[in-house]
């Protein structure tokens, strides 16, 4: 007689992980929306309310995976038969380059990494897909000492460091070029290396001092750290700045220690027999250089004058300054009009340039697979007109300071170089003695100019050049 049977079993789906889901959104929503990390991702933490473990698991597989897709699409190649990575799904390659981050530079056991991530495929993408991930992330697995791999398997070293490291060639070369100019060649690898490496928030105290920043730090059960570059930075160890009143209400703000080091270059060069209360920040947006200069220019008695010809960005600028309102005035305008509307008009111009931002790949992961070489060149007619008309604004004997957060040799030196052959009766002035003075650490130089390294400094890689007008 057989015994009685029950209405059987189904084999119950294992859940997606919630930290691990919120990184594949997040990367997704940047390849599919064109969206920035650093924006989309709070939020999807806040919806999915991951712990402090998980958010920070999350965070780093995003960022990571992010910035060493090119790396992953290398080891993908290899390990998935006769199969392009082209051909691939984007969805799913993006779970592939996830996994590959969590078993080659996260250190996940494999089981843990493989499962997981094969868990997300089979309940957002179907079976089948499961197994194709399972078995490419195996074969990774499996292989061994990636790095080796890859440099045995590259035709020469710049393609290496280009695959491993996830830079593509273009700015590879760009980057040695620069680093040519300021005798630092053999530094390629580690300025590569430290692209990749996560940047610290970087705190400015603007309306209180550096010890009262500190105490709210602690008091909002955070930690900091000291600066690398510059005195007035307070490092943020872990936590979420945006929780800190000071932040909230502007008293400090967010930024990068090589932004920190240009606002206090540019307050402190010294300018010739005459005024100084007027002060012009050309392009303005989206403000955070402008609320560390309007800090100073408080102290002095300046007036700041803020351009930005984009107005969302103006209002950005407006909440950053919202402190200093009194002494700061705002204009929505081309940067390029003022030197005619206003010739001989100011004491100190800064011309902080649009530009590639190759110089900020640490903080922006997503920024490199978007820029191209043709970008360059419509920058650097901008940056020129830009630098003609801070040049006609800036009284003779004023500060004008040029600046980009890239070392791109064409939006650096090269703008210079052209600028000078337009002007002949122009010189550059030494910017590299007050950069040194400002900073704890020496920083690059060709005997005038300075050039920041995100190795040397940990700091975007900002340049600085001193215009003379006589």
């Amino acid at each position: 007689m057989s015994k009685d049977r029950n209405d059987g079993w189904v084999p119950k789906r294992k859940r997606s992980d919630r930290a691990r889901l919120v990184a594949w959104d997040t990367i997704c929503a940047v390849r599919e929306d064109d969206a920035y990390a650093n924006l989309v991702l709070p939020e999807a933490i806040d919806r999915a309310r991951l712990n402090k473990l998980d958010a920070s698991f999350a965070t780093n597989l995003t960022y990571g995976t992010l910035r060493l897709q090119g790396r992953y699409d290398a080891v993908i190649a290899r390990c998935s038969q006769d199969r392009p990575v082209d051909d691939i799904d984007a969805p799913v390659l993006d779970l592939l380059r996830m996994g590959c981050h969590q078993l080659i530079e996260l250190g996940t056991p494999p089981h843990a990494a493989i499962n997981e991530t094969v868990a997300i495929a089979r309940n957002e993408l179907g079976q089948g897909t499961g197994g194709f991930i399972n078995a490419i992330l195996r074969r990774v697995s499996e292989r061994g000492d990636w790095r080796e791999v890859l440099r045995s398997t590259s035709a020469n070293k710049e393609q290496f460091l280009s695959v491993w490291y996830s830079h593509p060639r273009w700015i590879v070369a760009e980057l040695r070029e620069s680093l040519a100019q300021f005798g630092r060649e053999d530094a390629l690898e580690d300025v590569l290396a430290a692209d990749n490496e996560p940047a610290k928030v970087a705190l400015r105290a603007r309306d209180m001092s550096v010890d009262a920043l500190k105490e709210r730090i602690e008091r909002a059960k955070m930690a900091w750290s000291a600066p690398y570059l510059v005195p007035s930075a307070v490092l943020l160890a872990h936590g979420n700045p945006g929780r800190l009143w000071p932040v909230q209400d502007a008293a400090a703000g967010i930024q990068d220690e090589g932004s920190q080091l240009v606002s206090l270059v540019f307050a402190n060069l010294e300018v010739s027999a005459g005024t100084d209360e007027r002060w012009l920040d050309m392009c303005a947006g989206p403000g955070g250089k402008t609320a560390t200069i309007a800090a100073l220019a408080a102290q002095r008695g300046a007036t700041v004058f803020a351009n930005e010809p984009h107005a969302h960005r103006l209002d950005l600028v407006a909440e950053a300054v919202e402190r200093f309102s009194d002494i700061v005035a705002l204009r929505e305008g081309d940067g390029r009009e003022i030197g005619d509307l206003e010739p001989n008009g100011y004491d100190r111009v800064l011309v902080d340039a649009p530009c590639s931002g190759l110089g900020a790949l640490r903080r922006r992961p997503e920024a490199r697979w978007r820029k191209r070489p043709e970008d360059i060149e419509e920058l650097t007619q901008l940056q020129g007109q830009l630098l003609d008309s801070a040049y006609q604004a800036v009284r003779p004997g004023g500060v004008l300071l040029y600046t980009t957060c890239s070392p791109v040799v064409r939006e650096t030196a090269g703008v210079i170089e052209a600028f000078l052959a337009r002007h002949p009766e122009a010189e550059v002035a030494d910017v590299t003695q007050t950069a040194n003075s400002e900073a704890l650490v020496p920083v690059s130089s060709t005997g005038t100019t300075a050039q920041l390294w995100p190795d040397l400094h940990h700091a975007d890689a900002m340049y600085m050049a001193r215009i003379l007008k006589k």
